[in-house]
């Protein structure tokens, strides 16, 4: 029965929370969508911790279309072999992982020891940072130190094909039964991720800047020299 809990109804139940929740925010708090800009209180910590983490993350979710969304039959059918894809997953992985580990603890450091964006931040954007270092954390751990233990485990044939067939309505709860258990803590914590999305500004992560390259840029003015041209 536990097995049907966390791999059936749990899996479920986290991405309801997390569609209804988005469409809720989208429908009355629109306005609260985007995730406001620090840049003003700090730029420094911010420089070198904001690129690592987004441009991390994005591999990493390429990586994860690959690996879990992707079956195994199609990389045969290309041509690519198990040797091949393990090699590009533990060095591609890796170097994801560790950009999105080492920009999300920059910018946990920047809101505790910055005093103005520690006072602007909320309980909610403390617990994102923190959620997502735990998630990214496990799995750069899985991805850099998982393929040194004496059992070797391709989570293509199990956790893959259990992804997959929840968007079937035809979960395959018995795939994720003997799994190693720091797989099963990654996927679990993903998805009680998934679900806070809403409550935070990981939000914005469904939003898809198509439009920005052509927005006009925005001009800000002193208010002080603005006051001595007025006088």
């Amino acid at each position: 029965m536990s097995e049907i809990f966390w791999w059936v109804i749990f899996p479920y139940a986290t991405l309801v929370i997390m569609i209804v929740g988005l469409l809720y925010r989208f429908a009355f708090r629109q306005l609260t969508w985007a995730a406001p800009s620090t840049e003003f209180f700090e730029k420094k910590w911010l420089r070198f911790g904001s690129p690592l983490f987004h441009w991390g993350i994005i591999f990493a979710f390429f990586g994860h279309i690959m690996g879990i969304v992707i079956p195994m039959e199609f990389y045969e059918v290309i041509g690519v072999s198990d040797h091949l894809y393990h090699m590009g997953a533990v060095y591609g992985g890796s170097l994801a992982g560790i950009m999105t580990v080492a920009g999300l603890i920059i910018l946990l450091i920047r809101k505790i020891v910055i005093d103005p964006v520690r006072v602007h931040a909320t309980f909610a954007d403390f617990y994102s940072v923190i959620a997502l270092v735990i998630v990214a954390g496990i799995g750069t751990y899985m991805t850099v130190f998982g393929n040194y233990t004496p059992e070797e485990f391709d989570y293509r044939s199990a956790i893959g094909p259990w992804f997959r067939s929840l968007f079937v309505l035809d979960p395959k709860y018995q795939l994720m039964t003997n799994i190693p258990f720091i797989f099963k803590l990654h996927t679990l914590t993903a998805f009680g991720l998934f679900a806070s999305i809403p409550f935070t500004r990981l939000v914005h992560f469904y939003s898809i800047p198509l439009t920005y390259p052509k927005r006009a840029p925005q001009q800000y003015r002193s208010r002080a020299q603005y006051q001595r041209k007025s006088s």
